[in-house]
């Protein structure tokens, strides 16, 4: 019996950076979802049960601070977050941290790096 590959929500408003990501996921074996903003992130969390998520935290409609936050008031339970984002200022990296992020990346990242930190996170809850 083989296991369910990890589950993850994509949430990027940057249409190349999206379908990167995703294929760069699913090559690796996990099953990928994509957002392309906020409010779509908050729709597909409620309805479908994520091992993790994968956000950006500069979009137009809501800031990832802001879905991480309407996450952890909305859903039973809300999944490891890990940002991806191109915001490097320290005070940027402490808010993340501060609403309980397992970790926060900067743009742009290698593919090995991404999927080192995902992996160790998943290994964490599965």
């Amino acid at each position: 019996m083989t296991a369910t590959p990890p589950h993850i929500l994509v949430v990027d408003d940057e249409p190349d950076t999206l379908g990167l990501v995703q294929l760069t996921l699913e090559t690796a074996g996990f099953k990928a979802d994509a957002a392309g903003s906020g409010g779509e992130a908050l729709l597909l969390a409620q309805k479908q049960a994520y091992d993790l998520i994968l956000l950006d935290i500069m979009m137009p409609d809501m800031s990832g601070f802001d879905v991480y936050k309407r996450l952890q008031t909305t859903l039973t339970t809300v999944p490891p977050v890990v940002f991806l984002t191109a915001k490097n200022r320290p005070e940027d990296r402490e808010a993340g941290e501060g609403l309980g992020a397992a970790a926060y990346l900067l743009k742009p990242i290698t593919r090995g790096q991404l999927l080192d930190v995902l992996r160790r996170t998943l290994g964490e809850n599965h």
